[in-house]
């Protein structure tokens, strides 16, 4: 496969190594709206979530997320039926920690027997015998964190997992839980018009551990016409959600954005985002305008 940036633009990103030894191109694809409505089922189109997936690795992607429960398990599916045997450069993160019913309904299972019998899932419908990523997709209040991340430290022993992550915590829940098992990630809400985790992002900083930043391309007004988005995408011929993802890419060193989307033409767009440099007046001036 070619290394030319111009046939890989997400290349363009950069490069952060997850756990210190997991190199991938910071721009990444979420795997969620492959599947069908509500993050429910089969989508529409099977043969167009192939196309994307195939596409985004061409594009240079290698960092793929994903989750047992967007489905469930069409998501992890879909990336095997597409893109297995995996090119050796392609991280997969899957996550595991809910329960589902129906679109809509998410809830938090972090019973150790179940997380388990969800890693071993994932790691059959994904073709793998080792899973890079495994995240808890959110912490269970009903479970101690020590059980929970206990059972995943032990299925990290047995060579099922290779680096633990967290997702949608607070300062003080990560540090808790990095007292039990070494953390290497964690997925939050973060964008650029919603930044109330910027200091869970400092701590990820401090501590050089992978922010995936879930939601990447909201823009809030700050896309409206005339707003200050729409201005300085203007400026570099590109669109507000291209303009949020390379403020992104600027903010922080270790900030992954995985923006995802069902549609080729969306992910080929996306994917140039990580070719745009912002001037320290435009990414100050995105900064503010929050």
């Amino acid at each position: 496969m070619s290394t030319d940036l111009n046939a890989r633009p997400a290349a363009a990103s950069g490069t952060f190594a997850i756990g210190a030894d997991l190199p991938v191109h910071r721009l990444g694809f979420g795997a969620m709206q492959l599947t069908g409505p509500g993050v429910w089922g089969d989508p529409a189109d099977p043969d167009e979530a192939v196309r994307v997936l195939r596409r985004v690795v061409e594009l240079g992607v290698t960092f793929i997320d994903t989750a047992d429960s967007y489905g469930p398990f069409v998501s992890e599916q879909l990336i095997r039926k597409a893109l297995h045997p995996y090119p050796d450069d392609l991280v997969i993160a899957t996550k595991g920690g809910f329960t589902r019913s129906g679109p809509g309904d998410w809830r938090a299972v972090g019973r150790p027997e179940y997380l388990r019998q969800q890693t071993e899932l994932s790691l059959r419908h994904l073709g793998l015998d080792r899973i890079d990523l495994y995240q808890l997709h959110r912490i269970d209040p009903q479970v101690p964190l020590a059980d929970q991340l206990g059972e995943l430290a032990l299925l990290q022993q047995e060579g099922k997992i290779r680096h633990i992550g967290l997702s949608q915590v607070s300062v003080a829940q990560l540090a808790q839980a990095r007292e039990i098992a070494t953390i290497v990630s964690v997925q939050n809400l973060y964008n650029l018009a919603n930044r109330d985790d910027e200091d869970v992002l400092d701590y990820a900083e401090r501590e050089n551990i992978a922010f995936i930043p879930w939601y990447p391309i909201a823009t809030g007004k700050l896309a409206a016409p005339g707003g200050p988005l729409d201005a300085i995408a203007a400026e570099h011929g590109a669109s507000p959600a291209q303009l949020a993802l390379a403020w992104l890419l600027r903010r922080s060193p270790v900030l992954l954005p995985i923006p995802g989307t069902s549609s080729v033409a969306h992910a080929e767009e996306n994917t140039e985002a990580a070719r745009i440099t912002l001037t320290d007046k435009e990414f100050e001036s995105l900064a503010a305008a929050v």
